[in-house]
């Protein structure tokens, strides 16, 4: 009799003991979901931070593009009428005696002389830079050949 006490209180201490670690696979599965639920809401609220962002980047890449367009299209119109009034100046030069033309294209720093001279009808250009000191001219000349290479 004592020998099946001793077996069924054994088999009862082995229920017991495989019950309370089922509880503990339980609970630790249980927390192991837990701490998954936490960390896929961690992610979506990352993936939706980072959603936004590329939307704000991708308007901000369309604003500063328009504002490149714009800056392009100022920066041509300022150069067109740059070149307008340069024509208008190189005309006025070629309106000159090339004695005249010469003096004040001389006094004038070397890349602004340059430019009215390519502005300028080569052949009237070409009485000018004669009129001018050799000195002055040799530079005008030299800076002229640099620019068309």
């Amino acid at each position: 009799m004592k020998i099946v006490i001793i077996v069924i209180f054994s088999l009862f201490l082995m229920s017991t003991i495989n019950v309370y670690a089922e509880e503990d696979e339980l609970i630790l599965i249980e927390k192991q979901r837990i701490e998954l639920e936490k960390r896929s809401e961690q992610v979506k609220n990352e993936t939706d931070r980072l959603n936004i962002l590329k939307k704000e980047l991708s308007e901000d890449i369309i604003k500063y593009t328009k504002l490149l367009e714009n800056i392009d299209k100022s920066l041509k119109e300022a150069e067109e009428l740059g070149n307008k009034r340069l024509k208008h100046v190189a005309k006025a030069y070629e309106a000159m005696a090339a004695g005249d033309a010469a003096s004040r294209l001389t006094g004038l720093d070397n890349e602004t002389a340059v430019q009215i001279l390519l502005m300028m009808n080569s052949k009237k250009a070409g009485l000018i830079i004669g009129n001018m000191e050799s000195k002055k001219a040799t530079i005008l000349t030299k800076e002229i050949t640099q620019l068309r290479k």
